[in-house]
């Protein structure tokens, strides 16, 4: 075999390696977006033209998070919180319309607390896909229905489910170490129970993961 053909050979062989060593790391990038996301992946995945676009987006979401002062509450404050918000479940049996705007502006509070930017809602929402992708769902559809009660156009069953989708992101901003990853939040729920408000109590919306299974409990914590 002449010297040409050889080199030929070599060539194709090094070209070949290398195109299965870029497709080998494009499936890790995939999957380990896909984990840390979770319904957020597929969710910007159809949001955008192709999946490549959809994946450099939220590489520069965890970019961009990386250069944020995330940190985690100390106990003190996490107690403040909490009490905060059992005060808004009580309020909710006589007012749920008002409940449910402050509920939404607790919510902010914290993400504030641990150094969140708040001031633009899609801003918002795109920084916490990052380590709440999992949870983010329920603060989108809280705050349509929020933004629905602002008009008197949201019914008493959607505000309390309004409470129920900002409970889920709650409690995780407030069990969330700084820093973390979807999936890597303190597994163990605040309890916020308020036992005198539990007569606004109604069905629940579904829920799949570990993440929205916190929410499956009803605003008065049951």
């Amino acid at each position: 075999m002449s010297t040409v053909i050889w080199v030929a050979v070599v060539v194709v062989a090094v070209v070949a390696i290398v195109a299965v060593g870029y497709l080998v790391l494009q499936q890790q990038r995939r999957h380990r977006l896909r984990d840390r996301f979770g319904p957020e992946y597929e969710r910007t995945v159809q949001e955008r033209e192709n999946r490549r676009d959809a994946e450099q987006e939220l590489i520069a979401r965890e970019q961009r998070f990386g250069s944020l002062d995330i940190r985690a509450l100390d106990a003190g404050t996490r107690e403040i919180y909490t009490k905060k918000w059992m005060e808004v479940q009580e309020r909710f049996v006589d007012a749920p319309g008002f409940a449910v705007t402050e509920a939404d502006h607790l919510v902010t509070s914290v993400m504030a607390e641990r150094g969140y930017p708040t001031e633009d809602f899609e801003q918002r929402l795109s920084d916490l896909s990052v380590a709440h992708g999992r949870t983010l769902d329920h603060y989108r559809q809280a705050h349509e229905i929020s933004t629905r009660a602002a008009h008197k156009e949201a019914s008493t069953e959607e505000l309390r489910q309004a409470m129920v989708h900002y409970r889920a992101l709650f409690e995780e901003l407030l069990a969330a170490p700084g820093n973390s990853a979807n999936g890597d939040a303190d597994p163990r729920r605040t309890e916020t129970a308020a036992p005198d408000a539990r007569r606004a109590e109604s069905a629940e919306p579904e829920t799949t993961n570990d993440a929205e299974r916190a929410s499956r409990r009803d605003p008065q914590g049951r």
